[in-house]
């Protein structure tokens, strides 16, 4: 059944997606910068929490080895990255989510393959307490970490990879995107997706009945990360599947 469900989505709904060779597009259109979303313990590390895979998951390890090679690819060029982590105040997760990424348990911290990030004179990390990483980056004087990043930089162009493809980064690009029309970001002219870098969590309407949850809960992996990437693309994103760096 889930296989005739992708197959559906991909022939009503297809994705138009190309190659990214990164050091030419920096040559021809100036600045890029790299975006990744949430790559932490509690979403992308094996039994690390309630959102976090309970057993190895391809599509995860996919896009956590896809940012770590892009962000090592940006930090040996000096080109700038950003970095979302999901850090929730204990008791103060969102509904409908159980709670996660609580500071201080660890699954707010970078995945192992990313701690480097921590250290990268490039890399600026960014802790949010919501969903969309570009509310979440607005400072108690209204000022914007994400804003001020990509106009200090002068970037012209970004890479987004993360998790989930249809939560977290969709909001954020979708966001971003409005942004970038309302002339926030001046010099952000294009918004790229790396389909293979991004990925989400599997929950099919048979584990959730058996865990006592409402069908409605259900979140299918590959059908989900499908919808995010066709809604971002509908919205002006550029989905890729290969990046050369």
């Amino acid at each position: 059944m889930a296989d005739n469900l992708i197959a559906q989505l991909q022939t009503a709904m297809p994705l138009a997606l190309d190659g990214l060779d990164l050091d030419n597009s920096v040559t021809s259109t100036g600045g890029m910068g790299l975006i990744l979303v949430d790559i932490v313990n509690g979403f992308a590390t094996v039994g690390a929490g309630n959102l976090a895979p309970p057993v190895a998951n391809s599509q995860v390890s996919q896009m956590v080895a896809e940012a770590n090679r892009l962000a090592r690819g940006f930090a040996e060029r000096n080109w700038p990255l950003l970095a979302f982590l999901d850090s929730h105040q204990p008791g103060k997760a969102e509904p409908p989510y159980p709670p996660h990424c609580e500071i201080g348990t660890g699954e707010e911290n970078l995945v192992p393959e990313l701690l480097w990030l921590e250290e990268e004179a490039n890399a600026t990390l960014v802790r949010k307490d919501c969903i969309n990483g570009f509310i979440g980056a607005i400072r108690p004087d209204g000022s914007n970490i994400l804003v001020d990043w990509l106009n200090r930089h002068g970037i012209g162009e970004v890479l987004v990879v993360g998790i989930c493809t249809d939560i977290c980064v969709m909001d954020l690009v979708l966001t971003l995107l409005s942004a970038r029309n309302h002339g926030l970001v001046p010099a952000l002219r294009d918004i790229h997706v790396h389909a293979d870098g991004c990925a989400t969590y599997d929950l099919p309407r048979v584990a959730a009945e058996e865990l006592g949850l409402e069908a409605s809960v259900a979140h299918p992996q590959e059908a989900a990360h499908h919808m995010g990437l066709y809604f971002m693309a509908a919205r002006g994103a550029h989905l890729v599947d290969q990046v050369a760096i």
